[in-house]
């Protein structure tokens, strides 16, 4: 099984997936912008090949060489679990008539508003939303739907040039934060509480699920650097609460055509008991939710991500045994991080509910947390309790500090 992979180094998560398709038996070759001697050790081992190309963005060049370096080659699978590079292998694998996605299905994963407009087709509720490319089409657009509204990128990913807005003054500062912006959907603002609905896919059909819920919502996270953002996976999915979440998931996966891999849903929970249909990517879930789908069932799902990719099948058991909460800090003040407090008194309550702590130590430069969601760091913890673990997360987003200057 020879296996093209893009970007098996960005993000970091990819090098679990790099490893996963060799602990499979694929014989992977790994296509990115980095230099090869900049590599881990580890993720070297993985590949059997490695290109590095000067633009992993530009995706008719970097076909071409991928194309001259593997020539004479017999290659059985193209992957991308990167957004902006499912497109890119969609459209390699029709060029060397290889299973998998079209670029066609691949395409309604990625453009928010086919994406809306062929869920919607298929019954489903969806937000009222228009694209947009002018400053004259985004007001047109906000009379026709009507405020609160949701402006974002047409094929963005997570949060990034987001916005929420209440009226026609904030709708005249948000154009001019999103000039760098070609596209954009203009959509109605769903209040409620928002989750994700995430899966392993065969053929379509789940073989693994996972509900998270966010804490505050994406959009809020974004926009307040005071918050410690926080995810949570509910050990207890299939809870009434959540079954119309479950259920929309689910006719979701069949209305974009979905086939083999990963998929990462967000949806809104109505005040009402509604669940409507946020917004959907073919590729796993960022932000380390892939290590906490892990925690709540005690599983690698690196690897069978890769065992679905590339054999079609999923062998492990995966019971749910855990609420897992990572909570992302973000330090008070600019510069380098200066000080922790309340890491290790948060670490000694939680006991064995503790189970990662990846914070930025004194000395190391702050990341901008308008660009990462990872921003300074993260803590992690899991408890077979919703009540706990939720307890466990508001505490660490309370009491841990971090301070730069």
């Amino acid at each position: 099984m020879r296996v093209v992979f893009f970007a098996p180094t960005y993000p970091v998560e990819m090098v679990q997936f790099t490893r996963g398709l060799a602990e499979v038996g694929a014989e992977v070759y790994g296509v990115a912008d980095a230099p090869k001697e900049s590599l881990p050790k580890g993720l070297r081992d993985s590949m059997h090949g490695y290109l590095q190309v000067p633009r992993i963005m530009d995706e008719d060049d970097v076909m071409n060489r991928v194309s001259t370096w593997l020539k004479g080659k017999s290659i059985d699978r193209v992957l991308a679990n990167w957004e902006p590079l499912t497109i890119m292998a969609a459209r390699l694998r029709e060029r060397w008539g290889l299973p998998g996605m079209s670029v066609d299905t691949v395409t309604a994963f990625r453009d928010k508003q086919i994406m809306k407009e062929r869920v919607k087709a298929a019954g489903l509720r969806v937000p009222r939303s228009m694209r947009v490319r002018t400053e004259a089409e985004i007001r047109a657009a906000a009379e026709e739907i009507g405020y609160p509204l949701c402006l974002k990128p047409i094929a963005g990913a997570g949060s990034a040039d987001t916005h929420k807005v209440r009226d026609a003054a904030e709708l005249s500062a948000v154009i001019k934060l999103m000039r760098h912006v070609e596209e954009a959907s203009c959509e109605e603002f769903i209040e409620g509480e928002e989750f994700t609905f995430d899966t392993l896919s065969v053929r379509g059909v789940p073989v693994y699920e996972n509900i998270a819920q966010y804490l505050p919502k994406p959009i809020e996270m974004r926009s307040q650097e005071w918050i410690s953002p926080v995810i949570i996976t509910v050990k207890d999915m299939y809870q009434p609460r959540l079954q119309p979440g479950v259920t929309l998931g689910r006719n979701v996966l069949k209305a974009l055509n979905m086939g083999e891999g990963y998929t990462h849903m967000e949806w809104f929970l109505t005040p009402k008991g509604e669940a409507v249909f946020g917004e959907i990517g073919c590729r796993a879930p960022g932000g380390h939710l892939v290590d906490q789908m892990n925690y709540t069932s005690d599983i690698d799902l690196f690897r069978e991500w890769a065992r679905v990719a590339c054999y079609g099948a999923f062998e492990a058991r995966a019971p749910r045994k855990h609420n897992c909460g990572i909570i992302f800090k973000r330090a008070i003040g600019q510069g380098r991080i200066t000080a922790i407090h309340g890491l290790n008194h948060w670490k000694q309550m939680a006991g064995p509910a503790f189970v990662d702590e990846q914070l930025l130590r004194p000395g190391s430069r702050r990341r901008d947390w308008m660009q990462t969601l990872v921003s300074d760091g993260f803590v992690v913890c899991r408890h077979p309790d919703w009540n706990e673990a939720y307890r466990l997360s508001m505490a660490a987003a309370t009491d841990i500090t971090m301070y730069a200057g």
